[in-house]
């Protein structure tokens, strides 16, 4: 098989075979691909060239309306003379490049081993991984250049210890993603063996802030593999929650955000008691002004967290006919929170009639 399509995980892979198992029948049409992919890259390049010349000169009507009529060149031969540099680098306008195609009816894709390497890069950077690989069959340098890998590397896993290390001679951020989509997919499976994985090559220290660190900023992994995790890991999870800033945060969208991190179990039970009481101790130390004007503690943002998920269930559950009001939610609520004013918990009855379940 082709170099290019080994460096792919083994569940890419299966894309480039057929039925039977051929890889040449996709590999024939890749030429194909790849320019539907470039073509849709340069023309973003080249609409942002366009926006940025547009607003360039916006800019600088503005700013001679602004100064008045003044002695010197006419308003149009200086915005002429603006629209055409005479120290234009050749090929790097990509509007004027296409337009001469189309006139000159070029069929197929511009090679981008003809442009500028700083603008082939910029295009290339728009692709995904498995798209970058297919690239790297046409054009292997491009294809496989450490800058494009490196940030599909920290675009996809924003924190790894490995990051922060000095990197050996020979390193390969190509080899990196691989590894890290391997270890990735390998966790959805078993938590436990993929965190290993991640640590036998260096990825990550076995240390649970660097271990939270790296599911903070990390998207794919399984949220049922992760709870499953985190309920075993309970130290990971600590460090977790203080990763979270709920500063100037309204309640319900703290709580939004700290579940969208760490989802939220299905039916109550211990797990989901801890979670809301470090979210409560965690949100009330990021609003200390808020604590003390509310009059929040704890032990009061842990019952408006319990009120919020039985209202959310309330008003979202298609099984619940008769949806609890606003003036009953208030009644309950200060019922177990006295402290806390009636305006403060109608909001939180607003808020999520308005925007919906805090845990969905």
């Amino acid at each position: 098989m082709n170099d290019s399509v080994t460096g792919l995980s083994h569940l890419d892979q299966q894309r480039w075979s057929c039925q039977d198992g051929c890889p040449g029948l996709l590999l024939k049409d890749c030429d194909n691909f790849i320019h539907l992919q470039m073509g849709q890259g340069l023309w973003r390049v080249a609409r942002n060239q366009q926006l940025q010349q547009q607003y360039s000169e916006q800019c600088f009507l503005q700013r001679d309306r602004e100064r008045g009529r003044r002695a010197g060149p006419p308003l149009a031969e200086t915005l002429q003379q603006r629209r055409t540099p005479q120290c234009q680098v050749p090929g790097t306008d990509i509007s004027h490049l296409l337009r001469v195609r189309k006139g000159k009816e070029e069929q197929g894709f511009i090679d981008l081993e003809m442009l500028p390497p700083e603008l082939s890069i910029t295009i290339l950077s728009y692709l995904n991984a498995t798209d970058l690989c297919l690239a790297s069959c046409v054009w292997q340098d491009l294809g496989n250049d450490e800058y494009l890998w490196q940030g599909l590397c920290k675009s996809t896993w924003g924190h790894c210890s490995i990051y922060n290390r000095r990197l050996p001679s020979g390193f390969s951020y190509r080899k990196l993603y691989m590894e890290l989509d391997e270890g990735s997919l390998t966790f959805n499976a078993n938590p436990q063996e993929g965190i290993s994985y991640f640590m036998s090559r260096g990825i990550l220290v076995d240390h649970p802030k660097e271990i939270a660190k790296f599911i903070f900023y990390t998207r794919m992994l399984n949220w049922k593999m992760l709870r499953i995790y985190l309920d075993e890991r309970r130290d990971v999870l600590d460090e977790l929650v203080t990763l979270h800033n709920f500063s100037n945060q309204f309640l319900p969208n703290a709580l939004r955000d700290f579940f969208r991190h760490i989802h939220a179990p299905e039916e109550r039970g211990e797990y989901l008691e801890t979670l809301i009481t470090k979210f409560s101790h965690r949100f009330c130390a990021c609003n200390p002004a808020l604590v003390q004007d509310v009059g929040l503690s704890p032990d009061a943002v842990y019952v408006l967290c319990y009120s919020l998920i039985l209202l959310s269930i309330d008003l979202t559950s298609p099984h619940v006919k008769n949806k609890m009001s606003k003036r009953e939610f208030i009644r309950n609520t200060r019922r177990a929170a006295q402290n806390i004013s009636e305006d403060f918990v109608g909001h939180l009855y607003d808020n999520i009639y308005l925007i919906g379940h805090v845990a969905a």
